[in-house]
């Protein structure tokens, strides 16, 4: 590997930017929606809270071959830290007083382990595929010849894990500062102990399949069928994330939305075996997602006060711009 290559830096600066945009501001619920300096400013907190973590995520499974179930793992793994321990949100009935959170809770909410299922699903789901593999997914897709290669070096990673432990510390000093409902030990560890499964589920899907870059078939094993071409598969994440962001907060939500994720998840297996699937699809998957999350941002309702027209053309300028990613990254070539 070259000692400095501008592309791959400029690859993990475009991670660092978009995983936050994903996680944050997508659907424009904060009062910062429609404000273009203060999402810039946010970046300054979000970038290393959700853009670190990316980078570590992407790095670590590139270093170690680990397919995308591994991939998704330790996201949902990031997923379980952020909310449970970083900013306790898993186990708050009141989070920043925002109006609606008892609606969400309520529901499912069981009381032994002081969480709601409805919540946990899509706090945990939420990050593992918005936050973290929609931004990675895209990001490789727009180059896919650096797509399964290192993009930082060891000073780079460990810069990244600072940023993210600095973040994560100021998160965590002001949720105890501010909120009056903590997280308990017990809460603490069990969230913790969810982690470190995770990860060790995540390190068993290093690639031994002889399928394994970018559909290609190895060892002379061959695969049936034949891929969709992306756009279908584009359409089938925007159909999947709709139905998964609409579904109500009860137990029948919580039912559905683990039957929405098995589903696209056993798709998105048996399609990838194919030899004609490639980082493209990937990509293509990924802008589908993003573009319902943004779509249902329309339908929500900002904190605080926020100008309509402010609000609407942000809605417009995430739709807009999932739409282009995904389109810049279907017209990609090139090995990965």
């Amino acid at each position: 590997m070259k000692t400095r290559d501008p592309r791959r830096l400029a690859m993990a600066a475009g991670l660092l930017v978009l995983a936050p945009m994903c996680a944050e501001y997508v659907t424009g619920y904060d009062d910062s929606t429609g404000d273009p300096l203060a999402l810039a400013a946010g970046l300054l907190i979000f970038g290393p809270l959700y853009g670190a973590p990316a980078l570590l995520i992407r790095e670590t499974a590139r270093r170690l071959g680990m397919s995308w179930p591994g991939i998704l793992a330790l996201a949902a793994a990031f997923g379980v830290l952020q909310a449970g321990v970083v900013d306790q949100s898993l186990f708050s009935e009141g989070y920043r007083d925002i109006p609606y959170w008892e609606e969400m809770v309520r529901p499912t909410y069981v009381a032994p382990l002081g969480l709601a299922a409805h919540t946990t699903l899509s706090f945990v789901a939420g990050h593992a595929v918005w936050s973290f593999g929609v931004s990675i997914a895209l990001t490789e897709g727009l180059n896919p010849r650096l797509s399964r290669t290192p993009w930082l070096r060891t000073p780079g990673l460990v810069t990244a894990a600072a940023l993210y432990l600095a973040a994560a510390a100021l998160v965590l000093r002001d949720h105890l500062r501010t909120e009056d409902e903590h997280a308990a030990a017990a809460q603490i560890g069990g969230s913790l102990a969810a982690v470190a499964l995770l990860v060790l589920f995540a390190l068993s899907r290093r690639s031994r399949d002889p399928v394994v870059r970018n559909g290609a078939v190895r060892n002379g094993a061959v695969r049936d069928g034949a891929a969709p071409r992306p756009i279908a598969v584009a359409a089938g994440g925007l159909v999947a994330g709709l139905v998964f962001d609409f579904l109500p907060s009860t137990w029948a939500g919580v039912a559905a939305g683990l039957a929405v994720i098995a589903l696209c998840g056993a798709a998105a297996v048996r399609l990838a075996r194919s030899p004609e699937w490639t980082i493209r699809h990937a990509a293509a998957l990924a802008a589908g997602a993003l573009t319902a999350r943004a779509a249902v941002g329309f339908f929500a309702v900002p904190l605080g006060e926020v100008p309509t027209v402010a609000k609407y053309a942000h809605n417009v300028a995430f739709v807009v711009g999932a739409v282009l990613l995904g389109a810049l990254a279907a017209r990609r070539r090139g090995a990965a």
